[in-house]
């Protein structure tokens, strides 16, 4: 008795053995597709955001864009490329470079491989270098958006016939705008190491010591701050209530130091700061008998300042005194030394 002949094992379907590579490839032609739209809504985009802009006072201009990044990132590069605000302000910078990850198209990071030149507008214009200049920008449906700023090794040079610049070099500059809950914003300083180019106060204490930056502030009603240009954002930014509380100030010029943990700043509608600042004063008298030498401030005011700020100066060498802004004029305790800061020239 002979057993039956096994079945040949059946061969394998070509569909099968093709079946992967086909998903594969009509996944990455879908992508790619995808891709390609995500670029012409990015050109759109741009070209709409442009427009608007435009018609709110700002000029905004490229020699060159180019959009590339596939399969799995949207760069944008644009070369010569200027950005000028209503009151003046210019930012030029002959390379941008901005890089945006497919899935998270709404945090974008920004480079300055070949540096930035802002001008002022009236001081002129300075050259921006560095071995990192770097922003991030994120949260587009936010008032304000988050930004990030981050600047490493950095040498500002004023342009031919420009005025001096209070830095000209700085191991590290960072500022970080976020937004807040109860329409809130906060705004962050930090300069690390700076070389300062000044004259008065600074030039005589800190000499060719470096210097140091911190500002860490909140500012309310940020929904209202807005407008077509600088001036008007600010306006309507007080008229809505706005203030801004100072969480952290200081400033560390060699042995001098200017500091504040408190305080409310708003503006007035002559454009000028105005509020109440506690602060702290290291090596007080020497900086504002400093300032009288220099010229900067009356002789007598600066006497009658040094004063105050000796009588108020515990064992820590340190004076505690109130620095006032109100009527476009700053007093530090009873002493008037002079106008208030101007926040916007008004017309």
């Amino acid at each position: 008795m002979s057993l039956p002949d096994p079945a040949p094992p059946r061969k394998l379907r070509r569909l099968g053995i093709y079946a992967p590579f086909v998903l594969v490839m009509v996944a990455a032609a879908i992508w790619s597709g995808l891709w390609v739209w995500a670029r012409g809504q990015a050109y759109a985009r741009m070209d709409a955001a442009v427009a608007e802009l435009s018609r709110a006072g700002y000029q905004i201009a490229w020699q060159g864009r180019e959009i590339g990044g596939y399969p799995f990132r949207m760069d944008v590069t644009l070369t010569d490329a200027e950005v000028r605000e209503p009151s003046g302000w210019v930012l030029r910078a002959p390379r941008l470079e901005a890089e945006a990850y497919m899935h998270a198209l709404g945090h974008w990071l920004i480079a300055a491989p070949a540096g930035a030149t802002f001008v002022r507008p009236e001081a002129g214009g300075v050259a921006v270098t560095g071995k990192l200049i770097r922003a991030s920008l994120s949260g587009f449906d936010k008032d304000p958006p988050n930004f990030d700023f981050e600047g490493v090794n950095l040498t500002f040079l004023p342009l031919p016939g420009a005025q001096p610049f209070s830095l000209s070099a700085a191991d590290r500059v960072e500022f970080h705008l976020r937004a807040g809950p109860d329409d809130q914003g906060g705004v962050f300083l930090n300069v690390q190491n700076g070389k300062a180019q000044l004259a008065g106060l600074f030039a005589r204490i800190a000499g060719d010591k470096p210097i140091s930056i911190v500002w860490n502030s909140t500012l309310s009603k940020m929904s209202a701050f807005n407008g077509p240009n600088w001036p008007a954002a600010v306006g309507h930014w007080v008229e809505a209530g706005g203030e801004m509380t100072v969480r952290e100030a200081g400033v560390t010029a060699g042995d001098a130091l200017i500091g504040a943990n408190g305080g409310t700043l708003s503006v007035g509608s002559d454009g000028r700061l105005r509020g109440v600042l506690p602060v702290s004063l290291r090596q007080a008298p020497r900086a504002l008998g400093a300032l009288g030498a220099s010229g900067v401030l009356p002789p007598e005011t600066a006497q009658a300042a040094a004063s105050v700020a000796e009588a108020r100066q515990g064992a820590d060498q340190q004076a505690r005194a109130t620095l006032t802004f109100q009527a476009g004029r700053t007093t530090l305790g009873p002493v008037d030394i002079g106008p208030a800061p101007k926040v916007y020239e008004v017309h």
